[in-house]
């Protein structure tokens, strides 16, 4: 397929997904209840993945499965992508067209800030990575719609002993200080999926990732060994944990939520053609 014509197959998938359950807070002209979107600025741990990469997949794939009616989301992740990135690619311009009043824009880099030899891509912690954050933050509210922070999820590692380790530095810890002096609702991820990570421990986290044996997938004949990308499991996973702190944040009423405690079959997710 030709970039041209991948850019556009995304661009359409970006478009709000329907769900359904019960109203939304926001309300249109003359009082009735109207859509909310949630539009996700990230990187390829979020992003919307196609036929020609399953089982891999971004945990914003998921995250409709957690929301009531009324919410949709827009995932404009990208794999490959920084806060800088994003900006310099025109990215976060096309998402903000799109965003209305009462919307919510879920803000999720660090994977691709820490790749410093990278001048396209990388940013220093305390201070590019946090001024460009802001500009999501900025455009966001500009458009008087919410911005939400989310610490980059994190990397299926683990120490000798078995315990999980962190593996984005500073990162999530600039995030959090810019939550606080920007005033901005933080969800923090890499806290709350290190913790699950090391609940489940190295075997139990081996299916959440993109581990494959040779020929298990035609995409992957020769097997994968892949400790940042998700396989369904660990997308569903990701999203309702995503979903559970919207609402334990308030950022989200109980009503706009389902779902949080109960099973979420892994064949809901699916690939469309690039």
């Amino acid at each position: 397929m030709s970039l041209t014509r991948r850019r556009t197959a995304a661009a359409l998938l970006a478009l709000p997904l329907a769900l359904t359950a019960t109203p939304a807070l926001a309300h249109g002209g003359g009082g009735r209840p109207r859509s909310r979107t949630l539009h996700i600025a990230g990187d390829s741990t979020a992003a919307q993945k196609y036929a020609d990469a399953a089982p891999e997949t971004g945990w914003g794939m998921a995250l409709p499965f957690f929301l009531g009616r009324g919410l949709t989301v827009a995932n404009h992740a990208m794999n490959g992508r920084s806060s800088k990135s994003f900006i310099d690619e025109g990215r976060l311009t096309a998402l903000l067209e799109g965003v209305r009043p009462g919307d919510l824009v879920l803000i999720q880099f660090g994977h691709n800030d820490e790749k410093t030899e990278d001048p396209a891509r990388g940013t220093d912690p305390y201070t590019t990575y946090q001024e460009y954050l802001r500009q999501y933050v900025k455009g966001a509210r500009a458009r008087r719609a919410e911005p939400v922070l989310l610490t980059p999820v994190e990397r299926r590692r683990f120490a000798a002993d078995g315990t999980a380790r962190p593996t984005h530095g500073e990162y999530p810890a600039a995030m959090r200080a810019l939550a606080a002096e920007e005033r901005v609702p933080l969800l923090d991820l890499q806290a709350l999926s290190l913790a699950r990570w090391q609940e489940l421990g190295p075997d139990g986290t081996e299916p959440y990732f993109n581990w494959l044996e040779p020929g298990e997938s035609p995409n992957y004949p020769d097997g994968k060994q892949d400790n940042t990308h998700f396989r369904p499991a660990g997308a569903i996973d990701v999203a309702r944990a995503t979903a559970r702190a919207l609402g334990e944040e308030r950022v989200l009423a109980p009503r706009d939520l389902r779902r949080l405690d109960d099973p979420v079959p892994v064949e809901w997710i699916t690939w469309p053609q690039a």
